[in-house]
């Protein structure tokens, strides 16, 4: 997750400082560091920092950081947060995940997306590495009772009907057992979650399994967007949804490139990265190209990276599409035997 931070006086910057140095022993990249370029009466000190700590507006900081889908550190107090961030929240499920340190370092505050965007986990690691306090205001974490947005998180599940989130939460809340049941596995009355594509059972919510995987080819230096645009495109003609993309595959040597990390961090889909050599390994019939294989070593990327990140039970669905300078390809990781791969009966 890139992380994004903006200090507002002389002792703000101290503390990006810290952080960033205690982040970066830890093995965790650095945050992009600002300081507010805005008027003195609102932001305090706003000198440019020599040592890479950059100016910016703080309507642009927030309005790229919501953009990008980025992780926003505010050093400083929380009503400026507050105030500059609220054009830009829309859902608790998409929303930037925002966090908010005071000047002293004395506590750390997930102020949005603390389980969607994974505010709250990152809240407690930067407490731990500058000696703060964490503090978690969310009913679930503060009870330490189940969180059904959390869950479908963490296993990549699809939330079908966000309404049940509420409904799951707060039984949890209250203590009371939460049941879940695997698609026609037992116990046959509702259940509070229920993992399937579709069923007929009874449930206050419903979260499936991510049926699909992207694979991406990319020439060097393909402008996000326009990556992002046609990425879209392939997946509007093949009536799939960004949320049942399970994860974007590719060869490793583009795992870090721009236009796969703007997509992976906006959509918080995972990247799955092989090398040419099992690449070649893959089953199947797929397109060649000599000039990708003098390129990156092996003859095709986008189908082969599919095919595996699918797994086992994985096939092609689309051959190569082409773009300008990319190509994409969709494998189904599994096929219900009632419906075709799009999910119809």
């Amino acid at each position: 997750m890139t992380k994004v931070i903006i200090c507002f006086s002389s002792k703000g910057k101290s503390l990006v400082r810290k952080l960033n140095e205690r982040m970066t022993g830890a093995g965790i990249e650095a945050a992009e560091a600002y300081t507010c370029s805005d008027t003195p009466d609102e932001c305090g000190d706003t000198v440019c920092d020599p040592e890479g700590i950059r100016p910016v507006t703080l309507d642009g900081f927030v309005k790229d950081g919501f953009k990008r889908r980025c992780a926003l550190i505010f050093v400083g107090a929380a009503g400026i947060a507050v105030r500059t961030i609220a054009p830009y929240v829309k859902d608790k499920l998409s929303d930037s995940p925002v966090i908010v340190i005071d000047d002293n370092g004395n506590f750390v505050i997930p102020m949005l997306s603390g389980h969607a965007g994974g505010a709250n986990k990152l809240a407690v690691t930067l407490a731990e590495l500058i000696d703060a306090i964490p503090v978690i205001t969310t009913s679930t974490d503060a009870g330490e009772a189940f969180s059904a947005d959390v869950f479908a998180i963490e296993n990549n599940l699809t939330i079908r009907n966000r309404e049940g989130i509420k409904k799951v939460s707060a039984k949890a809340i209250e203590g009371k057992p939460i049941t879940l049941s695997i698609k026609d596995y037992p116990p046959e009355d509702a259940v509070d979650v229920m993992i399937a594509d579709e069923t007929d059972r009874e449930y206050s919510l419903l979260l499936s399994p991510k049926r699909y995987v992207a694979g991406l080819g990319l020439k060097k230096g393909r402008e996000p967007e326009a990556v992002a645009g046609f990425f879209y495109s392939v997946l509007k003609d093949n009536d799939i949804g960004i949320d049942d993309i399970y994860a974007l595959a590719t060869i490793d040597i583009k795992a870090d490139d721009a236009a796969i990390k703007y997509l992976s961090e906006k959509h918080r889909i995972p990247v799955i990265a092989f090398d040419a050599p099992l690449l070649e390994k893959a089953k199947g019939d797929f397109s060649s190209s000599e000039f990708v294989r003098a390129a990156v070593g092996v003859d095709n990327v986008c189908e082969r990276a599919a095919v595996l990140a699918a797994g086992p039970s994985g096939r092609l669905i689309t051959g190569k599409i082409k773009g300008e300078g990319m190509t994409v390809a969709i494998a189904v990781r599994y096929t219900d035997e009632k419906k075709d791969d799009k999910g119809n009966d």
